[in-house]
């Protein structure tokens, strides 16, 4: 059995979907399909829902009539028998009334994860709808009745395990299952979500625990580059990346790929495809656990750094300091990306600055601190890169004339990381991608 996942692009029009059939039923081999919200949908529902949270439900309801429009506008392309057509046009009006429905009552919290499932819901009941009209033989499999989070958000692959397998044991005789990515049950039963690009955290979890053949992404990029090709002139294809450099990669800024999603993937040993649903003849990046050489891979960077040096109050680091300052941060739930130490000070760098005033007041308490906003992570990915005495060397002669704010090596045997202003983001990557790669 194989998992195939398609992001919000790859299922966001009728024609698209239909590519995803073609692409689902190219071979015989029992699958699980992995559906995103049609895109552009969750953002219409988290603005939905942000208005209903403000109480302007006047605003609210356009911006549900506008969504509803917009899929009475796709089903007509989408399906074209009577019987396909009032299918298609009773999943419609049963989501939209259940969002009008809302309207009217009290709004929470729990209410918000419910309008926000509502894209993956209808995406891939329209999807069987098509299906059905087909003649395509599959079962729809509620995501909900299977998919969990524990009461720390974690999803528990032997929990999840339990209820598939018992779930697909129903239909012996199936080959094709459609199912939600993205929304998921918490520990309270409410329905709830893996957060944004869940989806791919969804595949992945899914195919841990079937034990899959392979888990493929399927999006609009022919997998994963060896830099941001939106930003750099010249990119080449990764064909192959372990799930240590692909890891990085994913954490420190490659869009193609949500981070949580490689987890799963390395701890049960399932290789992950990332492909593109547009040109699906190409080879795209395999993820596995063999690293096919040494040496830089792709580079990677992260937006939305704040950088903060702390420095001791005392001439020397006291005993216990670090301690403290960790504390701080583990306190306000605040995960630290890089970090470089001297003889009287300490800087980090955060990715979310939403707990930072209460953390630097924390701080001075017993040091002095100061904080850069708007700054970069630059990372730079391969096997064995910083057992390389030539790499490091390399990035650095790159980067003649370019102010570096902190260095990480070493951490990592994969990854060299540089922190840069914002503004000198795409100057250092297209730098790095003539120093490297020599294009």
């Amino acid at each position: 059995m194989k998992v195939m996942k398609f992001g919000g692009t790859s299922v966001g029009s009728p024609q698209r979907m239909q590519q995803v059939t073609k692409l689902i039923t190219a071979d015989t081999e029992k699958k699980i399909v992995v559906l995103s919200a049609v895109s552009g949908t969750t953002n219409a529902l988290v603005e939905i829902s942000s208005l209903l949270a403000k109480g302007d439900r006047i605003a609210a309801k356009q911006k549900i009539d506008t969504l509803e429009a917009q899929y009475q506008q796709f089903i007509k392309s989408l399906v074209i028998t009577p019987t396909g057509i009032n299918l298609a046009e009773n999943i419609v009006k049963e989501h939209f009334e259940f969002l009008t429905i809302i309207l009217r009552i009290s709004y929470s919290e729990a209410l918000n994860k419910d309008v926000l499932a509502q894209g993956e819901l209808l995406s891939t009941k329209l999807f069987s709808a098509y299906l059905m009209e087909q003649g395509i033989a599959h079962k729809l499999l509620p995501a909900l009745d299977f998919m969990t989070i524990d009461a720390n958000d974690e999803p528990q692959v032997e929990a999840i395990r339990t209820r598939i397998l018992s779930l697909l044991g129903q239909y012996p005789d199936a080959t094709l299952f459609i199912t939600q990515g993205f929304i998921c049950r918490n520990a309270k039963g409410e329905v709830d979500n893996l957060k944004r690009g869940g989806s791919d955290y969804s595949a992945s979890l899914i195919a841990a625990a079937v034990q899959a053949s392979v888990c493929e992404i399927w999006t609009d990029i022919s997998g994963m580059h060896n830099n941001d090709p939106r930003i750099v002139n010249k990119t080449i294809p990764i064909e192959q990346l372990s799930f240590d450099e692909a890891a990085e990669l994913a954490y420190f800024g490659a869009k193609i790929l949500h981070p949580a999603s490689i987890w799963p993937a390395q701890q049960y040993n399932t290789p992950v495809k990332l492909l593109n649903t547009m040109e699906p003849e190409a080879k795209g990046t395999l993820i596995s656990g063999q690293a096919t050489s040494s040496g830089v891979k792709a580079i990677a960077a992260k937006d939305g750094i704040t950088a903060i040096n702390i420095k001791s109050s005392r001439m020397l680091l006291a005993y216990g300091f670090l301690r403290k300052v960790f504390e701080i941060f583990e306190k306000y739930k605040t995960p630290i990306d890089m970090i470089t130490t001297s003889e009287v000070a300490v800087s980090v760098t955060i990715d979310s600055d939403a707990s930072l005033p209460a953390i630097i007041k924390e701080l001075e308490a017993f040091s002095t601190v100061v904080v850069d906003y708007n700054q970069t992570i630059i990372c730079i990915v391969g096997n064995e890169i910083a057992a390389t005495p030539k790499s490091i060397q390399q990035v650095f002669e790159s980067l003649n004339e370019v102010n570096v704010r902190m260095v990480s090596y070493g951490g990592s045997a994969h990854n060299i990381s540089i922190l840069v202003a914002a503004e000198l983001k795409k100057q250092v990557l297209q730098q790095l991608n003539s120093g490297l790669f020599g294009l």
